[in-house]
């Protein structure tokens, strides 16, 4: 292999072309499953291997493009070194290209290019310009056709351009950590798992840590892209077999790592966060001290509530472990209605419980710097307020809360609301975000909680969206936020079209 190793990852909208335009650049089809074949999308991650003009060879990491799969496309990029984002000449730039975009820049990824498809069906020019917006920083943007070859060549050196510029994992000091994303059994040879290696060297015979079981295991076979190998370096998909573990033991999510390094599971972690602009309206996506949400580390999610410790900084309060190391990349979502709300670095991935403080912000803001940590066992921050009572509402704030409680279902936008005065409403619990746009008042919420289950248990169990529009007398795109807060609230399940009660779901 010409060049350190490097590992290109897919993104963007579904039906955009990027799994084709993978197979026209390397002859894989990275749909491997009978029914991503048969319904033409792509619901896991796929894998292939790209040779350059150059005679490097990359990696390539295709990942789905639906909404319903953004996590399957958090967990695939999280290990790459450059992107290729494709946008379509007849659609131009959509919803998941966006939020592919955000997960890329939430990882920190900032070398890639841009392949604009479908050029042979329609003007590209359009799409171009924005791209242009969306991406100002992209290597490049190309028109291609994966139909009619058109551009495929000129987009083979521009990935080739960017990669020999781009640092490679191998190249950096570190113990071994790869982070799972398949297990399978193969005959003859017991449990393979592969994923994208981090840092470090994994070489036959030695033995790793699986993690966070805590877990040995013996490598008995190495292979990167099919190929049978003694060791292999960083930056690169890699096939491990291993000995002393069944295929039982292991899931996607976990980490295979050196035994000599000292990674462990956490369930806190302090993290330097940047969260994204929404489009239009406010500077940036609101994240309010104790909102839960999904972190994705690696190729593991868990649920965490958030703690604000003053600035950028906050703290990850989670229900499920992690295993991170420090400078480790998350991306943090919105549980309802999913979408990506941004990212940042993890500073101390096993730090105490505590709330804000000013020697801690200044230790925090050290650790982001690079500076060496000042003894954090003598580090004294302030105990955790969180459970303090909130100070009483001004007239303001008691005036917005009547409003609230008055529009029932129908509330206004939260553009229309003084989002200071919103904000303490929030802080006492006397309203609750039900959407990105929207707030209601609880007692408002109870009682549609209490309408629906009813609704639900007349129909069966289960209700649709205009079944709850119309029982509720309100729009759909109230009734859909309300339906969308419930599901996330487990009231209900989304099942298809319909809306299904939870087992032990009944009106209070």
């Amino acid at each position: 292999m010409s060049g350190a190793p490097l590992t290109l990852g897919t993104a963007g909208h579904i039906d955009h072309g990027k799994t084709a335009l993978i197979r026209s650049l390397t002859g894989t089809d990275t749909d491997r499953l009978p029914q991503e074949r048969a319904r033409g999308i792509s619901i896991e991650l796929g894998y292939a291997e790209l040779e350059l003009p150059s005679g490097r060879r990359l990696s390539v990491v295709d990942v789905p493009g639906h909404e319903r799969f953004v996590r399957a496309m958090v967990a695939g990029a999280t290990g790459i070194d450059m992107y290729l984002m494709t946008v379509a000449a007849d659609d131009g730039v959509m919803p998941q290209t966006r939020e592919h975009a955000a997960v890329l820049r939430a990882l920190a990824v900032d070398r890639g290019v841009v392949a604009v498809t479908k050029a042979d069906l329609s003007d590209a020019g359009p799409a171009v310009d924005q791209v242009g917006e969306l991406m100002p920083a992209a290597g490049a943007v190309i028109p291609v056709s994966a139909r009619t070859g058109e551009g495929l060549e000129r987009l083979r050196e521009a990935i080739d351009e960017i990669a020999s510029h781009a640092p490679s994992r191998s190249q950096a000091p570190g113990p071994a950590r790869l982070h799972i994303d398949r297990v399978f059994t193969v005959r003859g040879a017991g449990t393979v798992v592969t994923g994208t290696l981090w840092s470090g060297t994994i070489t036959r015979g030695e033995e790793l840590t699986l993690l966070p079981q805590g877990l040995r295991a013996r490598v008995r076979g190495l292979q990167i892209h099919d190929r049978p190998v003694e060791l292999a370096p960083a930056g690169q998909r890699v096939a491990v077999n291993l000995s002393g573990v069944g295929v039982d033991q292991v899931a996607r999510g976990d980490v295979l790592a050196s035994s000599a390094v000292e990674l462990r599971p956490t369930y806190l972690a302090d993290v330097a966060l940047e969260l994204e602009r929404p489009a239009g309206g406010r500077s940036e996506r609101e994240l309010e001290h104790g909102d839960r949400v999904q972190i994705h580390h690696g190729t593991r999610e868990a649920p965490a509530r958030v703690a604000w410790l003053g600035g950028r900084f906050w703290q990850l309060r989670l229900e499920q472990p992690l295993v991170p190391a420090t400078r480790d990349r998350v991306v943090v979502r919105q549980i309802a209605p999913p979408d990506t709300l941004g990212g940042g670095a993890i500073l101390d991935p096993h730090p105490r419980k505590h709330g804000p403080g000013r020697v801690l912000t200044a230790r925090l803001a050290g650790l982001e710097r690079g500076e060496p940590d000042p003894a954090p066992e003598r580090v004294e921050a302030a105990p955790d307020v969180s459970a303090e009572p909130p100070p009483p509402l001004s007239p303001a704030a008691l005036a917005l809360e009547q409003r609230l409680r008055a529009a029932g279902t129908e509330p206004p936008l939260d553009a229309e609301l003084d989002a200071e005065q919103l904000s303490a409403l929030r802080a006492a619990g006397r309203a609750v975000r039900v959407s990105r746009t929207l707030h209601y008042h609880p007692e408002v919420l109870e009682q549609v909680r209490e309408r629906v289950i009813a609704l639900a248990q007349r129909r069966g169990g289960a209700v649709t969206l205009a079944e709850v529009r119309d029982e509720l007398g309100t729009s759909r795109k109230f009734a859909q936020a309300l339906l969308e807060h419930l599901d996330a609230q487990r009231v209900t399940i989304r099942r298809e079209d319909s809306h299904v009660l939870r087992a032990g779901s009944r009106p209070l």
